[in-house]
């Protein structure tokens, strides 16, 4: 019964970090990356649609993103939900393709992104907590109803205590290595 907590606060614990790590994937560093602009959404026949369902997105340079509509028609559209995004670029439209150049960071705007990583960082230790919370409530109810002894609510509390701090630690390191990228020139 213990094994099967352990499992599924694993799995919850695992699901914060997965969703730290999309979180971060979108954060700006001094190289082109396609998956800053994947995820924009952009309005296509009345719905809004991430742009990687609309357009391949390449990196021909280091700091160059070459996006190519799959349907030509919508290369205004995709210009304009660029523009009206938050990553301050600015896109080339050349009739086929966009290319978005990407400028170097200057040093204030990179620890502004520093402060956002630890932001994340801080939002999933956060829920990894709550997932601690959540399951020692739980062993708490079944030491109370008498489906463990308590020893065992000791031993399950030590263990998620122990899962808890591998989780907070692989958050620490994922957001040191972001913060590497980022001050990376």
């Amino acid at each position: 019964m213990l094994d099967d907590i352990y499992k599924e606060a694993k799995s919850r614990m695992q699901g914060a970090i997965q969703a730290l790590e999309e979180d971060l994937v979108g954060i700006r560093t001094g190289r082109a990356s396609p998956a800053l602009v994947e995820k924009l959404s952009v309005e296509y026949y009345g719905s809004p649609t991430p742009l990687r369902q609309l357009a391949s997105i390449g990196v021909p340079e280091p700091r160059t993103l070459l996006i190519r509509p799959f349907d030509p028609g919508t290369l205004k559209t995709i210009e304009r939900a660029i523009l009206a995004s938050d990553l301050g670029l600015t896109p080339n439209n050349d009739g086929k393709a966009i290319r978005l150049n990407i400028p170097p960071l200057t040093e204030d705007r990179r620890h502004d992104l520093v402060k956002m990583v630890k932001h994340r960082q801080e939002e999933a230790r956060v829920a990894i907590r709550n997932v601690r919370r959540d399951v020692i409530k739980d062993l708490r109810d079944f030491e109370s109803e008498k489906l463990i002894s308590e020893d065992d609510l000791k031993r399950g509390e030590t263990e998620i205590q122990k899962i808890t701090n591998e989780f907070i630690k692989k958050v620490d390191e994922i957001g040191e290595r972001k913060e590497h990228e980022i001050m990376e020139i």
